[in-house]
C-alpha cells in the first residue's frame, strides 16, 4: 500500500465536500460543485483526469434534448449497468442539496450521449417521473441496484430532510430530521415506487454505506440524529422481485462497524463457487463527531454472506491524522482519494493504493457501484457542508503509458497539441497561461479562443484575449475564412475598420431645373384683359 500527495491543478475550488464523481465509458466526471454552474461550465459537470500525481478538470456539455441538472450535493448515486439490447450504462441520481440549501426529490438518469473522434464527450440527462409512494426530498441517503429473477430495481434508504412545514418555526426553519426508516423500491422501467416498513429497521439513519450484490443490500454503519448515536449496525436487506408484488426481508447481523461517511473502494470481482463475489476496502469516515476512523477493513460479499476483517491502514500523514474533517472516494481497483479541507479552498489531496506491488493496472475492477459517501457533520457550524465525494474509475485510466488507441484519453496527446501550436504559440506579449487559464469569453468552455495570424508562410496562433477582440468579432471570424494579422504583424483589420469612417453613400444625381425666363407679356397668347392685368402686376 502507498500514500501519495496529489496536486489539484487549478481545480481545488471545484472539489468541494459533497460533490460526486461518476464513471461512464472509462471516463470520470465531477458532478455537484458547491455553487451554481459558472460561466466556465454552464452544465456544472467536469471531466476528471488523474495522472502522474496531478488532478485536472475539463468542462463537459450536454446534448440538446437533455433536461437541466442542478448541482446537487450529497445525493444518492448508484451505477446502472448496461442491459443487453436495452439502455446503456448510466448513473441514477436522487435527492441532494442545491446551493440554496433546498432539497431535491427528483430522480435523474445521467449517461453518455456521444463521444467524438477528438475525445469530446457529450452527456445526456433525463428526469424520470415517479408515481406511487414517492420518496420525499432528502440527502445523505443511499441508492443501490438489485437483481432478482431477471429483473432489476433500485433500493433507496435513509437520509435526512427538513422538518415538515407544519413543524417549522423561525428558530428551527433550517433544522433537519432523520427520514422515516422506510425502504423504497423504484422500478426504473415504469417509474413506480413502493414503500416498505420492516420491523428490524426502527430508527432512521443517514451517511451510511450500502454495498449490493445480486438481490441483497448490506447497510453498514450510519448515524441517527435523534439519539446522536453511531452503533455498529449491519443489516442485510433481501429483495425478491416477484411477478405480482416484491417481497422484502431484513436481517440484523452482529459483525457491524461503528462508522459514518466511509469510503469503499473495490479490490476484485471474480467467480466463487459459480457466482460473482465482490471484495472492498473500507477506509475513512468517522467514529464520533470529534474522532475520525483511521482504521481500514476488508469486506467480502459472496454466497455465504458478508465477511469483515481488519486491514492494515496506509501510513497517514500528520496533516491527515490531526485534521478534524476529511473527505474522499474510491478511484477503483484498490485505490482511493483522500481530501483534507484547508481554507480558503486549498484542499490537500492524497492518493491511497491498496494494490499489491507488481499487480497489472489493466485488470478488471469491480464495476459494482458503491453508495454515496457523505459525512453527517453539516449541522455543526465548524463542519458545515462536509459531505463526502464519490469517485469511480477504471484501472486503465491510471496507466502511466502514453500510448492510447481510439477515443481513450491520453494526456500526452494534449502535450502534443501544445507542441502543435494551439496552446503555446502566440504573440510575444501573450499573458495567457494555459495552466492557470480562466475563461474570458462566454463561448469558451474547454480552451482559450484562438485565431490564426496569416503573417508569413506558416503563420501562428494568437489568443483572442491578447488581441482585445470583441466576442462578436471572434464569432464572426471563426465562421469566415478572411485573412487577418496580429498586433505584432501589422495590426488588426477590424481595428483599422473601426478607425476608417463609414463609406459615404454616393450622392444622388439630380438634374438641375432649367432656368425659366419670363417672356414679355406681349409675346404671350393672352386675351386683352389678361394682358392688362399682368402689365399692372409687373409695373
Amino acid at each position: 500500500m502507498s500514500l501519495q500527495l496529489v496536486t489539484a491543478v487549478n481545480c481545488a475550488s471545484l472539489l468541494q465536500p459533497g460533490c460526486s464523481l461518476l464513471q461512464l465509458d472509462g471516463s470520470v466526471f465531477l458532478f455537484g460543485q458547491k455553487g451554481w454552474p459558472k460561466r466556465s461550465c454552464p452544465t456544472g459537470v467536469f471531466s476528471v483526469r488523474l495522472k502522474k500525481g496531478q488532478l485536472k478538470l475539463r468542462a463537459i456539455s450536454f446534448s440538446n434534448d437533455s433536461c437541466y441538472l442542478p448541482p446537487l450535493r450529497a445525493p444518492a448515486v448508484t451505477r446502472v449497468e448496461a442491459q443487453a439490447g436495452g439502455e446503456p450504462e448510466c448513473y441514477l441520481i436522487h435527492g441532494g442539496r442545491t446551493p440554496n440549501n433546498e432539497l431535491s426529490s427528483s430522480l435523474y438518469l445521467l449517461g453518455l450521449d456521444s463521444r467524438g473522434c477528438n475525445r469530446k464527450v457529450t452527456l445526456r440527462c433525463r428526469e424520470t417521473e415517479l408515481s406511487g409512494e414517492v420518496p420525499g426530498a432528502r440527502y445523505g441517503h443511499t441508492a443501490s441496484m438489485v437483481r432478482s429473477r431477471g429483473k432489476t430495481a433500485c433500493v433507496l434508504f435513509g437520509g435526512r430532510s427538513y422538518r415538515p412545514p407544519g413543524e417549522r418555526t423561525t428558530e428551527t426553519w433550517n433544522s433537519v430530521v432523520d427520514c422515516l426508516p422506510l425502504v423504497y423500491l423504484v422500478d426504473l422501467e415504469f417509474g413506480c415506487c413502493t414503500a416498505h416498513l420492516l420491523p428490524e429497521l426502527t430508527d432512521g439513519q443517514a451517511f451510511h454505506l450500502a454495498l449490493a450484490r445480486e438481490d441483497c443490500v448490506y447497510i453498514l454503519g450510519g448515524h441517527t440524529l435523534d439519539s446522536d448515536s453511531r452503533p455498529p449496525r449491519l443489516f442485510r436487506l433481501k429483495v425478491e422481485l416477484l411477478l405480482g408484488s416484491p417481497l422484502l426481508s431484513c436481517e440484523a447481523l452482529d459483525s457491524g462497524l461503528c462508522l459514518t461517511s466511509p469510503i469503499a473502494t473495490p479490490i476484485s470481482c471474480g467467480a466463487s463457487g459459480g457466482s460473482a463475489h465482490h471484495e472492498y476496502i473500507i477506509l475513512g469516515g468517522y467514529r464520533s463527531e470529534s474522532e475520525k476512523r483511521l482504521e481500514c477493513s476488508r469486506v467480502v460479499l459472496d454466497d455465504a454472506g458478508i465477511h469483515i476483517e481488519p486491514q492494515e491502514p496506509p501510513p497517514w500523514t500528520g496533516e491527515i491524522s490531526h485534521s478534524r474533517t476529511w473527505f474522499g472516494g474510491s478511484l477503483g481497483q484498490g485505490q482511493a482519494l483522500i481530501g483534507v479541507p484547508a481554507p480558503p479552498d486549498a484542499h490537500c489531496f492524497y492518493q491511497v493504493s491498496f494494490r499489491p506491488e507488481g499487480e497489472a493496472d489493466g485488470e478488471d475492477a469491480a464495476a459494482q457501484g458503491c453508495s454515496q459517501e457523505s459525512t453527517d457533520f453539516e449541522d455543526s457550524a465548524p463542519l458545515e457542508d462536509s459531505e463526502e465525494l464519490y469517485f469511480g474509475r477504471e484501472p486503465h485510466e491510471l496507466e502511466d503509458s502514453s500510448e492510447g488507441e481510439g477515443d481513450t484519453y491520453n494526456e500526452e496527446d494534449e502535450e502534443d497539441e501544445s507542441q502543435a501550436g494551439y496552446w503555446a504559440k502566440c504573440c510575444p506579449g501573450c499573458l495567457v497561461d494555459p495552466n492557470t487559464w480562466e475563461p474570458y469569453y462566454s463561448t469558451e468552455l474547454h480552451r482559450p479562443a484562438m485565431i490564426f495570424c496569416s503573417k508569413g508562410e506558416d503563420g501562428h496562433w494568437v489568443h483572442a484575449q491578447c488581441m482585445d477582440m470583441p466576442e462578436v468579432l471572434l464569432v464572426k471570424f471563426s465562421q469566415s475564412s478572411s485573412k487577418y494579422f496580429c498586433q505584432d504583424h501589422g495590426g488588426l483589420p477590424w481595428q483599422e475598420a473601426q478607425r476608417t469612417p463609414a463609406r459615404a453613400a454616393p450622392p444622388l444625381k439630380r438634374t438641375p431645373l432649367k432656368k425659366q425666363h419670363r417672356k414679355a407679356p406681349s409675346k404671350l397668347n393672352m386675351t386683352p384683359a389678361k394682358k392688362t392685368f399682368l402689365r399692372r402686376l409687373f409695373d
